[in-house]
């Protein structure tokens, strides 16, 4: 015989009210709140909606969070810091010698500038700055983020063969584009050097890995353990390509069709650019006449690639070069740029360190880079 059971009216209107009081909506892009764990803060890009992504190469992963800065600025303003490193120490409390400056990422929506900065003891900070040369520390508290870990990367105890840890290469790069986040760096397996692209939002945690291949016009040889050190994407005669550069610094155009899971594929190197030089990041600028493609390096002069050049130059350089050649490249003015991120369409934002040792934050014209 079935039970039936009864509730009275006041004990059910009760029940509907209490849940409609603890009901929450589901939060956007799969994010949960909390406080994600970074240990590090190797690598910044923006996705949409003041989504910022961390890429934290100590802990092998990539938090996105929202920022909550997704208002759309009214003017863009330059920015213009002297000696950014001093203030910014200073709103730490600390001296410069203490910090040092990781990555820089300007936010496509607001306009507003975000600093990665790492203590001499190793401590991530997240600081933002406004146009008006405000400087505000970005909380990870209570935030909206999701977390995604990365496949295939080295132990946290790993070393290689010069006694540094291999997990702190696992993310040299990042960018976002077409709801793919892309990650450069290198994996755990025998051609090490690795392109990921995972989908945003990070619920499926679905991520296709291709190694790289690519001549070394400075060392006179195909390698498959260097890790691209800044990338950009771009389109040529109708087909996507990833534009990328490594240490020392040569220039390679990988197809993005090509990089799928799985997949070992082998650049094509258009340009060497000069030895013994890290670059540090790259943008696409319009000038007059076409787009530029603007490179910082941190030893020798940032240097700006016609478009123009690079779709007409059809070659693959694989012999040595031991100054510079290929693709034809301009120097600028302006060396050991140490940090770059795109402002608008015509201008950049630049962490670069004098020739009297001050670090300072500036704006280019629209001109000369």
């Amino acid at each position: 015989m079935k039970k039936i059971y009864l509730m009275s009216t006041a004990a059910i209107v009760g029940v509907l009210l209490f849940a409609g009081i603890n009901h929450k909506p589901a939060l956007p892009y799969g994010f949960t709140n909390g406080t994600p764990e970074v240990k590090s803060i190797t690598s910044l890009t923006f996705g949409p909606e003041g989504i910022l992504f961390i890429g934290d190469s100590q802990n092998a992963s990539v938090v996105a969070f929202d920022t909550k800065d997704a208002k759309k600025a009214s003017a863009v303003k330059a920015f213009d810091m002297p000696k950014i490193d001093e203030k910014i120490a200073a709103a730490l409390g600390t001296t410069k010698e203490n910090i040092s400056i990781t990555d820089m990422a300007v936010n496509p929506v607001s306009k507003n500038l975000y600093i990665a900065v790492k203590s001499a003891g190793g401590t991530p900070v997240l600081l933002s700055m406004s146009a008006d040369n405000q400087i505000k520390a970005v909380s990870l508290k209570d935030v909206n983020f999701s977390t995604v870990a990365l496949n295939d990367v080295a132990g946290p105890e790993e070393k290689d063969g010069r006694g540094n840890l291999k997990r702190l290469t696992s993310i040299s790069d990042m960018g976002f584009a077409d709801g793919k986040l892309m990650v450069s760096g290198l994996s755990n397996k025998e051609f090490s050097s690795t392109f990921r692209t995972i989908n945003f939002p990070f619920t499926a945690n679905k991520q296709d890995e291709a190694s790289l291949e690519m001549y070394h016009t400075s060392h006179g040889r195909y390698e498959t353990t260097s890790p691209i050190r800044t990338f950009s994407t771009t389109t040529i005669d109708g087909k996507n390509y990833m534009v990328a550069s490594y240490t020392c610094t040569p220039l390679v155009l990988f197809a993005m069709d090509e990089l799928k899971a799985g997949a070992h594929v082998k650049g094509r190197t258009i340009a060497e650019m000069g030895n013994q030089n890290t670059p540090s990041d790259m943008v696409w600028l319009k000038g007059a006449d076409q787009n530029y493609l603007v490179m910082a390096n941190t030893n020798r002069p940032a240097a700006k690639v016609g478009y123009n050049d690079i779709k007409q130059f059809k070659e693959s350089l694989t012999a040595p070069i031991p100054g510079s050649g290929g693709t034809a490249f301009t120097k600028l003015p302006y060396e050991k740029v140490l940090q770059l991120d795109k402002l608008d369409d015509g201008r950049a934002v630049v962490i670069q360190k004098k020739a009297n040792g001050d670090v300072d934050l500036w704006t280019s014209d629209g001109k000369s880079i």
